[in-house]
């Protein structure tokens, strides 16, 4: 007996507590999570919040603890997608050398994460020509937080410190555009073989050499 409420102790000793924010962190993660599962085959404008809240295990009024409306999540949702994807290209242009490397860091790293996350990207890719105003803004934005930090990174180059500001940005939009374009192919791959990501993997680099290739020949001009 003594034993027993021993072993009882020791847990309420060793276990740690869960804060209230990490409860509701979890809560919305979990909304998160039950939404995306639930947009696989079907747009944002085709799901309700009951469904998505059913899907978490919570009832209805829950979700309006983390989320204004059903644009708010597709935000967050957006929002957590192309954060990481942007912290792990920065990381991949993190040592630039040359630009073959950046191209095939950055192709790998895109490539992997979007292998990992393909609900997150078949829903980006889904959502930024047919998604509500307020989810297609919030792509928008973060494509051009994109090109912006890319933009930064180019200018490191000794070839490119004469370009004007406007100059990079462009180079960088192109580049983005690329890289979404290699997204779209990846998440709408048939099949999901290694012969066929290969393909698309050397397309993609294929694609960024054609757009830099430009670039000794370039005359920036204010």
């Amino acid at each position: 007996m003594a034993d027993s409420a021993g072993a009882r102790n020791l847990v309420r000793v060793t276990a740690e507590p869960v804060s209230r924010q990490e409860r509701k962190q979890r809560t919305r993660q979990a909304l998160l999570d039950a939404a995306l599962s639930l947009l696989a085959e079907r747009t944002l404008a085709g799901l309700s919040l009951r469904e998505v809240a059913k899907r978490a295990g919570l009832v209805p009024t829950a979700f309006y603890r983390h989320f204004a409306s059903m644009d708010d999540l597709g935000v967050a949702l957006v929002e957590e997608s192309m954060r990481t994807l942007r912290r792990m290209l920065r990381a991949a242009r993190s040592d630039p050398t040359t630009y073959a490397d950046i191209i095939r860091s950055s192709v790998l790293t895109l490539y992997e994460h979007v292998r990992a996350n393909e609900d997150h990207f078949r829903f980006l890719t889904r959502e930024r020509y047919a998604g509500s105003g307020a989810v297609r803004r919030a792509i928008s934005v973060e494509l051009r937080l994109f090109s912006s930090e890319l933009a930064v990174d180019l200018a490191r180059f000794d070839y490119l410190r004469e370009w004007t500001t406007e100059d990079l940005r462009m180079m960088a939009d192109l580049i983005v555009t690329a890289m979404f374009e290699t997204v779209l192919e990846l998440v709408e791959a048939r099949p999901h073989d290694a012969a066929n990501d290969a393909e698309i993997v050397r397309t993609a680099e294929k694609r960024l050499r054609l757009i830099v290739l430009a670039v000794p020949n370039w005359r920036s001009r204010p």
